[in-house]
């Protein structure tokens, strides 16, 4: 107030409350309504809650997010049908963002089949020779493993390069989690250090409203996938 010119009476008449509000705000450290708080950060071109930090609020947690709709302990305890249910269900798009995920073709042969009769299918894959490829083989003390299960996966998937609405790229990013999106449901794999992927949760998301976790993880793949690189067509 003193740096603006501002007088006890100069802030309530800006703000329609009476100086003597005012003089306690300064002088006993009282705390205004928000609404009012509000008008008279405004005016002195101040942050509210640097005026009065009793009025910040911290955002209530929900105890169960409307968009969950399962959570698993480790990705083990999910069957494949789960995944392929998810997927032969989709009627726009399917997206996949993972190292490998070979469990998927190992269980389901006919996984290539299935997302050929989809609409939309985007699959992006770990480099083999990529530096966070390499890294995550180390943290999971498997050796070359992941290496290895990232060309098994791009054998896999490279058939399906150049098939009308379906786009296989390998990426090179450090992958925090393995997305499996089906329309507006989406299963997310966490990474965890030093643990393979398989004993890592799963948690089933649903979308509820925009931008809420749903659109956080699609986010992720978009970014993910606007750096990754197409995989060539066989021959």
């Amino acid at each position: 107030m003193a740096a603006g010119g501002w007088t006890y009476a100069a802030l309530a008449h800006e703000v329609e409350v009476d100086p003597k509000s005012v003089e306690r705000w300064v002088n006993l450290g009282r705390t205004p309504r928000r609404a009012t708080a509000l008008q008279a950060a405004k005016a002195l071109g101040e942050d509210v809650h640097a005026l009065w930090p009793a009025l910040r609020q911290a955002r209530p947690a929900r105890a169960i997010s409307p968009e969950l709709v399962a959570l698993y302990e480790q990705r083990a305890d999910i069957p494949v049908s789960a995944f392929t249910d998810l997927m032969a269900r989709a009627r726009e798009r399917i997206d996949i963002l993972v190292h490998a995920a070979v469990f998927l073709h190992e269980a389901y042969p006919r996984l290539n089949e299935l997302l050929t009769e989809r609409c939309t299918v985007r699959i992006a894959i770990g480099d083999p020779d990529s530096d966070n490829v390499q890294a995550r083989s180390r943290e999971e003390r498997f050796g070359h493993g992941i290496e290895s299960r990232c060309r098994l996966a791009l054998m896999h998937y490279r058939p399906l390069a150049g098939t009308p609405g379906i786009d296989v790229r390998t990426h090179e990013t450090t992958l925090y989690n393995s997305l499996y999106r089906a329309d507006d449901q989406q299963l997310v794999n966490a990474h965890v250090w030093g643990v393979n992927a398989y004993a890592a949760p799963v948690w089933h998301l649903r979308r509820h409203e925009t931008r809420g976790m749903f659109d956080t993880y699609a986010d992720s793949f978009d970014a993910v996938w606007a750096t990754a690189t197409p995989v060539r067509e066989e021959g």
